[in-house]
């Protein structure tokens, strides 16, 4: 372990001194791999049959940062996802099916059919929808800590973003308030390297986004976003300083996005060399090795989880087809005030 400065630790890939029980580290690999299939069923196949008309926004190569951090929350906390979080719907509840039924605009889908995108959140399991202003989600994350800490409730938020949103006003606006108020919330970046074409250095002077923790007093912390076990120390760390009343922390999440900003885009801004140096870290394949190593999984049982993965997202899928459209007049519905 290395500081930067006192309130940024870097936190370097070994051993964890802590890890999850073996349930949870098997749990990780499920949603790990269900993230990708599913992803990869919803930008490589429906959306080049056609099937789904909206944006598509993956995280390929970023599952470990949602899966790791959200696996321990507890149902009454609160989750902030981002567009490249898709584990974090899956750990808190939102099924295949309400998934799949939210990109093909179906009724069935989490806006009832208003959309075909990842704008989506539920209510029921206290996750915050989000739009396309990515940013937007970290003041309203500090007034729903704000919230917490006046109800004198045990609840903590986790909200997550991208490097790019880190260069907006309203996330400056949001870490201040949270800070001052010492709200709990765990602020989590997912630093891929990109906002959309633009590259870290082109957008932020400081070589680290948890450099900017220390001008707003609160703690940072990297680690290894392609490491899900560093990501759930993380995590863990900075939940128990929330529930604790000691204020927010800033968690970056070292990693890469293996695809294009969205399903449209190539990526050819991109550098070739990089794909290949992080496709080497790939977080699946890393916890398959770990859990393989210490003898909790064999090679034929990872095999069986990606396989079984598989078997759930086709059932959805032939589910979600089917799904109806909702009527037309439904789009007014929830809009204006109705007595």
């Amino acid at each position: 372990m290395k500081t930067l400065n006192p309130n940024v630790v870097v936190r370097e890939t070994a051993q964890p001194a802590v890890l999850p029980p073996e349930k949870t580290l098997l749990d990780m690999l499920y949603y790990m791999q269900m993230t990708r299939e599913l992803e990869f069923r919803i930008e490589r196949k429906l959306y080049r049959q056609g099937k789904i008309v909206g944006g598509v926004y993956v995280g390929r190569g970023q599952e470990a940062i949602a899966v790791g951090s959200c696996i321990d929350t507890l149902a009454a906390d609160v989750v902030c996802p981002s567009h490249r979080d898709m584990g974090a719907f899956l750990i808190r509840g939102m099924s295949v099916r309400t998934i799949l039924a939210q990109y093909m605009a179906r009724k069935t889908g989490a806006t009832r059919g208003r959309d075909g995108n990842m704008h989506m959140g539920d209510m029921k399991h206290n996750l915050i929808a989000f739009v396309s202003m990515l940013g937007d989600n970290v003041p309203v994350a500090a007034g729903i800590g704000m919230s917490f800490k006046m109800r004198h409730e045990d609840r903590v938020v986790l909200c997550f973003f991208g490097d790019g949103a880190t260069s907006r006003g309203d996330w400056h606006e949001g870490i201040n308030m949270a800070a001052v108020m010492k709200v709990p919330v765990v602020y989590i970046c997912n630093n891929n390297q990109y906002a959309y074409s633009t590259p870290l250095e082109r957008q932020m002077a400081v070589e680290n986004v948890a450099d900017r923790a220390e001008a707003y007093g609160l703690p940072g912390e990297i680690v290894d976003g392609n490491n899900v076990i560093d990501v759930w120390g993380a995590a863990t760390r900075a939940i128990n300083r929330a529930r604790s009343g000691q204020g927010p922390t800033l968690i970056e999440c070292k990693t890469f996005r293996m695809t294009g900003h969205s399903a449209h885009d190539d990526a050819g801004y991109v550098p070739s060399a990089l794909f290949q140096y992080w496709e080497e870290r790939d977080p699946i394949a890393r916890h398959e090795k770990f859990l393989i190593e210490r003898g909790l999984i064999t090679r034929e049982g990872a095999d069986e989880v990606k396989a079984g993965v598989n078997r759930e997202i086709d059932a959805a899928i032939q589910i979600a087809e089917n799904d109806p459209f909702p009527e037309p007049e439904d789009c007014l519905k929830d809009v204006y005030y109705e007595g």
